[in-house]
């Protein structure tokens, strides 16, 4: 079915866009922050993606695309770097408005500085295989950035239960993608060790992606409410 890649974007996207006009958390208001975070995160995503395509990383299985591309990837994958960025920021600011409470803030460092070592040692121990050496890479550097280069937001915990929550529809999504398979990967280039269809490194992948547009969305909030005032 050629359209079953643009129907799980849809999918995605559809449930945070409507829910976006809730009364308490008015989501829609934040647009002008959140866009600019997805777009720039997108681009930088997306020379990733053309890169991992041409490296045999991954490819896609043309049954189930519409067959538009644009640079070497299929329309749906672009859309991609819209949808699931949206829905994972969507519940980021919904768990910040019905669960307001930071108190676990203290804990968080202890985290990172965990995630960050789980990088040091998977690049020294999948160096040879692109997806994780590139994949692990980009996480340690945004997540060191955050953490000793940023100081002036501070949303690692809100972040870390937002990603927590975002992996039940990652679970989803990503199953079926890599199961149908929409998109093949290339075992060779990662450690081999998956979770049911979906490998490793997915779950990083996700987490750079989520990291990097909740930081700049949080950038871009802090500048608009110091320009209001």
């Amino acid at each position: 079915m050629h359209y079953t890649y643009l129907l799980i974007n849809l999918a995605v996207i559809l449930f945070p866009l409507v829910l976006s006009f809730d009364k308490k958390v008015h989501f829609f208001s934040k647009w002008k922050f959140i866009f600019p975070a997805i777009l720039i995160t997108g681009v930088v995503f997306l020379i990733w993606d053309i890169l991992f395509t041409r490296l045999n990383v991954w490819s896609f299985n043309t049954d189930y695309l519409i067959g538009v591309n644009l640079m070497g990837l299929p329309l749906e994958e672009m859309l991609f770097f819209l949808t699931v960025p949206y829905a994972c920021v969507f519940i980021y600011e919904c768990l910040n408005v019905y669960f307001p409470k930071n108190n676990l803030q203290k804990y968080s460092l202890a985290i990172s500085n965990l995630l960050l070592g789980v990088c040091v040692a998977m690049l020294f121990f999948g160096h040879s295989r692109w997806y994780t050496f590139i994949n692990f890479g980009f996480l340690l550097l945004v997540l060191g950035y955050v953490e000793y280069v940023n100081s002036k937001h501070r949303f690692m915990y809100r972040f870390y239960r937002a990603y927590l929550v975002s992996l039940l529809p990652f679970y989803i999504v990503n199953g079926f993608l890599t199961a149908i398979p929409v998109v093949i990967y290339n075992s060779r280039e990662n450690v081999g060790f998956n979770v049911g269809s979906i490998p490793f490194e997915d779950h990083f992948y996700l987490m750079s992606l989520l990291l990097m547009n909740v930081y700049l969305y949080e950038v871009f909030k802090a500048k608009g409410s110091k320009s209001v005032a």
